[in-house]
């Protein structure tokens, strides 16, 4: 796998019936190693090292209900309170962040209501606080650390 715009992380790899699997913390399991699931395992690792989250307030590929649609969203860090802190979007590092990717994570937010969105492709992170009584986001330049 390619080198993603992250901090050197340790992860745990193996190949099982010629598939790439890597070990995912939050799920206590291997999954398939595909780009996107490099990404989004770099981002726990970001979360959990660098930004020091709890693993107990991070969730990891649930289904939501949007508009009666069955959607999937790829990181949820919840507040000590059980509310959204952070809603995060992976994409594959070939992938463009454009327009349609800032509008997938917008619904998805209609129904969690997270205080800040982060969507990355590895290479480029955008970070957003919401501003819901003014209906609208302010970018930032990083997601801040977790604090109690």
């Amino acid at each position: 796998m390619q080198p993603l715009n992250f901090p050197s992380y340790t992860f745990r790899v193996k190949n099982s019936q010629n598939k790439d699997l890597i070990f995912d913390v939050i799920r206590k399991k291997f999954v398939v190693l595909t780009p996107e699931e490099w990404v989004r395992q770099h981002v726990l690792q970001f979360l959990i090292l660098d930004k020091k989250f709890p693993k107990s307030l991070i969730n990891v590929e649930k289904q939501i209900t949007i508009n009666k649609l069955l959607k999937r969203y790829d990181i949820i860090v919840y507040n000590p309170d059980g509310t959204i802190h952070i809603l995060v979007e992976c994409k594959a590092p070939e992938i463009k962040i454009k327009q349609d990717t800032f509008d997938q994570i917008a619904r998805y937010n209609f129904n969690l209501n997270a205080t800040y969105l982060m969507v990355t492709n590895g290479m480029s992170h955008f970070y957003c606080q919401m501003l819901m009584e003014e209906e609208k986001y302010l970018f930032l330049r990083e997601i801040p650390e977790f604090s109690r």
